[in-house]
């Protein structure tokens, strides 16, 4: 398995292909994108270990995503039965994403705890458990002191699992080493991820304009709350298939393999 250094430009590259590969297979993409949130929800539903069972499934999760936008790629249709990748692929498999995921549920809590040391736990109780969120919530400093603290925060833990799970499945690399090698990868090519995050912040922020102005643009204040949700969704289930591309131009299996020259400094 080689590392590869990547351009920073390469990370518009890889929001254009998660849009060209999300619309290579629409239906197919949204529908395992609900399947993805469906999942996750009703295991943080579980009474008592649910929000830390549906942390554990995320990296599987996810890794079915992924798999899901390999198949797209290579001309076919995704099945359902894709987002269990994690699962099909022999016990030890299974048992190393399992610890993956328990390993990325603890460092969630890591976060979440820094962030209660803050509010109280309020941002911690308000995320893992839901309840009423109103304007005093909101405008409490201590609050939004925690949110911003759990955001910052969750940015590295997300860079050093970023890889992690298509490392353990398709390299079969060890867990804890996949923390290291994604970490490593996203810090090589740090530039390419902040392009990356950059592009995909203002493609949301620019289908958000759209739709208010279609809303303005009829006279109906309904519709953009109508309308959002369905394009968050397809927006979001694009930018899920793009996490591929972002894997498959960082590491190749075979060091003999050419880069592409438009991807790979």
């Amino acid at each position: 398995m080689k590392l590869n250094l990547i351009r920073p430009r390469t990370g518009l590259t890889w929001v254009r292909q998660g849009m060209r590969l999300f619309l290579r297979q629409p239906l197919a993409m949204s529908g395992l994108f609900f399947m993805f949130m469906a999942v996750l929800s009703l295991a943080s539903l579980v009474p008592l270990i649910g929000p830390v069972l549906a942390l554990v499934l995320l990296p599987a999760a996810t890794l079915g995503l992924m798999a899901a936008s390999r198949e797209a790629e290579q001309g076919r249709f995704p099945m359902p039965f894709i987002m269990a990748s994690a699962f099909r692929a022999g016990a030890q498999q299974a048992r190393a994403m399992l610890l993956l995921g328990v390993l990325y549920a603890l460092g969630f809590a890591v976060v979440i705890g820094l962030s209660s040391l803050i509010d109280g736990g309020e941002f911690a109780r308000l995320y893992l458990f839901g309840g009423k969120i109103d304007e005093k919530v909101v405008s409490d400093p201590q609050f939004q002191a925690a949110t911003w603290a759990a955001a910052l925060l969750y940015a590295p833990l997300s860079l050093v699992f970023w890889h992690a799970p298509a490392l353990v499945h398709w390299h079969r690399t060890d867990p804890v080493k996949s923390l290291f090698f994604s970490a490593m990868a996203c810090w090589k090519n740090l530039g390419a991820f902040i392009v990356y995050a950059l592009g995909w912040f203002g493609c949301f922020l620019l289908a958000g304009v759209v739709v208010a102005l279609l809303a303005s643009l009829f006279d109906s204040p309904t519709m953009a709350a109508t309308v959002m949700l369905p394009v968050a969704l397809i927006m979001a289930a694009m930018f899920f298939s793009s996490v591929y591309a972002t894997f498959r131009d960082s590491f190749t299996a075979d060091e003999r393999a050419a880069p592409q020259v438009d991807e790979v400094a």
